[in-house]
């Protein structure tokens, strides 16, 4: 089309996105909306991939901020699609040119999860010097949260696993704790904010130990769930879940310039060719993953 671009693809990611389209992973509160949203007898977007990185072939005519050549990478968001050797998007959808500090790996690794992060932290509201719990900091979303937290200017404590604690402490976390340890919720304090990246810790945990005033952030969750409601109007504690991050090439612009400037690193875990995709989504199934997985396509 005039108005698009047609991107070769070099590389791509396994998302929690794509493990829940995949398997239909979701709450049963939720299974008819996610039905509705993904399909009702088959896959809406039978494609998987969230997101990529790969090389500008094609141009519309209509097309002004782009040339054939650009390295890029970009969000596909609910239109999915990115496991294939080439895609088109309108040149106004997500899509930025890739850091040349970067492989195409890495690229392919920033839309969603640091999208996500920025969206969330951004509805929060958090300010310089205020705490931020971040659960599940060493997942995709979690790498993200724990850095742009810090370019904010906030106090971060990271949850994850033991053995991912000096990770998150890399990435700026002023404080680690496992969520393994026998002691673990007599370490927690108050939090100004809560950012659950993991969906593994109870809301009533959660809500104990925000500050009045404060805000729970659940990136999981597909609605606000009535306690989450309850809790805002009665408590006066924000609750923020149940939306979906529409990306734009101004984020992911925004996220360049971190990069630019050190501020911003992309964590990848392992990356798999094409042929053994497969492994790389039963690896992600297991919830272990520091960081991204990547897929090498071209």
């Amino acid at each position: 089309q005039p108005n698009e671009v047609r991107i070769r693809i070099k590389a791509t990611t396994v998302t929690m996105a794509d493990f829940r389209v995949r398997s239909f992973t979701v709450p049963l509160s939720f299974w008819i909306p996610a039905r509705l949203m993904l399909g009702i007898t088959k896959p809406r977007n039978p494609v998987l991939g969230v997101e990529l990185s790969g090389e500008i072939d094609m141009v519309g005519s209509k097309v002004a901020n782009f040339k054939v050549g650009d390295e890029v990478y970009a969000a596909t968001l609910q239109n999915m699609g990115a496991y294939a050797e080439y895609i088109c998007l309108p040149a106004t959808a997500a899509i930025a040119h890739k850091p040349a500090s970067l492989s195409f790996e890495e690229a392919a690794a920033i839309p969603t999860g640091a999208c996500t992060a920025l969206y969330f932290l951004r509805k929060s509201q958090l300010q310089r010097g205020q705490h931020v719990l971040i659960y599940g900091a060493s997942g995709s979303v979690g790498t993200y949260a724990v850095q742009l937290a810090k370019h904010f200017g906030a106090i971060v404590t990271a949850v994850c696993s033991a053995a991912n604690s000096a990770l998150v402490k890399s990435l700026g976390a002023d404080e680690a704790l496992d969520y393994q340890h026998p002691d673990f919720i007599k370490q927690l304090k108050q939090y100004d904010v809560v950012f659950v990246a993991v969906d593994k810790i109870p809301f009533q945990l959660c809500e104990q130990i925000v500050k009045p005033k404060g805000a729970y952030i659940n990136v999981n969750t597909p609605l606000r769930t009535p306690t989450m409601v309850w809790t805002t109007l009665i408590k006066g504690k924000k609750t923020i879940g149940g939306e979906k991050p529409n990306d734009t090439a101004e984020d992911l612009q925004y996220l360049n310039d971190l990069i630019a400037k050190g501020e911003l690193k992309v964590v990848v875990d392992s990356t798999y060719p094409l042929d053994e995709i497969r492994s790389a989504h039963r690896y992600v199934d297991q919830g272990r993953k520091r960081g991204n997985v990547c897929i090498r396509i071209g």
